[in-house]
């Protein structure tokens, strides 16, 4: 029995269930040459774009260095086996899946596959559609995984990428410190509620001030001369005695 099962190859692949927007890029690690060339002319035809390498060292240096949506890899690979490529890239990379591709079928060998960071395990023979299917399953996934990660933060014309560590008002960018940067955060991931100036210090420094100190209002002051200083909309405001609070028509009770 052949390693890869080809069977109207198109028509099984075109089952309505595409990758959205762009074609998925998939990287293949696999040594034998032959087999590499099937698998990849599989993927291709499931309109995926496949970049091959044949041993693990080479297959890490392009996962680090490109980005792909999914990694097909064998376990016994020249220079370095499939787990330990596996352990690796998940370090680097959590978020890109991984399937496994092996001869290596026990429950044992299954076992430390997925203990290694693999995300799917398919045992030599397989039909290629059964690869595809996986692979899509994989994708569709990940990708609705990476949708629910709230990555930008806003309240009322403050917009806050946390990705890029990006702040900006109505449009107007504003230039923070790191730690003005995650102060603002917990305020605007904490908005309309009275925060104290412990609950800051523990959650925004890590560590607890004397409270007969200033150091929280000095940073808050630092915060509204960046953020409301130009607005004549005030959403950074003091409640004496018990905090400070992010809200829209509000009035503090120290200016």
């Amino acid at each position: 029995m052949p390693l890869v099962s080809f069977c109207r190859f198109r028509d099984i692949c075109n089952t309505g269930n595409t990758i959205p927007d762009l074609m998925a890029k998939i990287l293949l690690i696999e040594d034998d040459d032959r087999l590499s060339r099937l698998i990849s002319k599989g993927l291709q035809e499931a309109d995926f774009e496949v970049s091959s390498a044949y041993d693990g060292m080479t297959g890490m240096k392009l996962a680090t260095q490109k980005d792909f949506d999914l990694v097909v890899t064998d376990i016994v690979l020249p220079k370095k086996d499939g787990l330990d490529f596996c352990k690796e890239i998940k370090t680097l990379k959590p978020n890109l899946p991984v399937v496994m591709l092996t001869a290596l079928g026990t429950t044992d060998d299954k076992l430390e596959g997925f203990d290694a960071g693999a995300d799917d395990y398919l045992t030599k023979p397989f039909e290629m559609r059964e690869l595809v299917a996986r692979i899509k399953v994989l994708l569709k996934r990940f990708s609705q995984q990476q949708q629910q990660k709230v990555f930008i933060l806003r309240y009322e014309g403050i917009e806050m990428n946390l990705e890029q560590k990006i702040v900006s008002r109505d449009k107007i960018p504003v230039k923070l410190t790191p730690k003005e940067f995650n102060l603002l955060k917990f305020m605007l991931e904490n908005t309309e509620k009275v925060l104290s100036r412990s609950e800051i210090a523990e959650k925004v420094w890590e560590t607890h001030f004397d409270t007969g100190t200033n150091f929280i209002d000095v940073y808050i002051n630092y915060l509204r001369k960046k953020i409301d200083k130009d607005f004549a909309e005030k959403l950074i405001h003091t409640k004496a005695g018990m905090g400070f609070i992010m809200k829209k028509d509000y009035e503090s009770d120290i200016s």
